[in-house]
C-alpha cells in the first residue's frame, strides 16, 4: 500500500481533530456530566486514526527519506495534543 503526501495530511488532521475532541468534549462530558457514550464513539474513531498515523507515518518516512530521528518526532506528536500538526507543518 502506498498512500501520499495528500492523504497523510488528512488523516494527521483528522487524528489531531479526534484527540482534541476526545480531550476536550469526550472525556468532560463522561467524568463530569456522567455521559460516557461519546468518550466510546470517538475514542474508537480516534484509536483508528492512530493506527492510520503511525502506519502512514511509516510510510512517509520510507517515501520521503525521513531519518529515524525525523520518524520518531513525528510518532511523538501523534501523542501530543495539537502535536500532529506540528508535526504536518513541520515535516511535510
Amino acid at each position: 500500500m502506498d498512500i501520499s503526501v495528500k492523504t497523510f495530511r488528512i488523516i494527521s488532521t483528522l487524528e489531531a481533530i479526534s484527540f482534541l475532541v476526545l480531550l476536550g468534549i469526550a472525556m468532560p462530558l463522561k467524568y463530569v456530566w456522567g455521559m460516557p457514550e461519546m468518550v466510546r464513539i470517538v475514542g474508537m474513531a480516534h484509536g483508528i486514526l492512530f493506527v492510520l498515523y503511525v502506519g502512514g507515518a511509516y510510510f512517509m518516512k520510507e517515501k520521503l527519506d525521513w531519518s529515524w530521528k525525523t520518524f520518531l518526532i513525528v510518532l511523538f506528536c501523534s501523542i501530543l495534543p495539537f502535536g500532529p500538526f506540528y508535526a504536518e507543518k513541520k515535516y511535510l
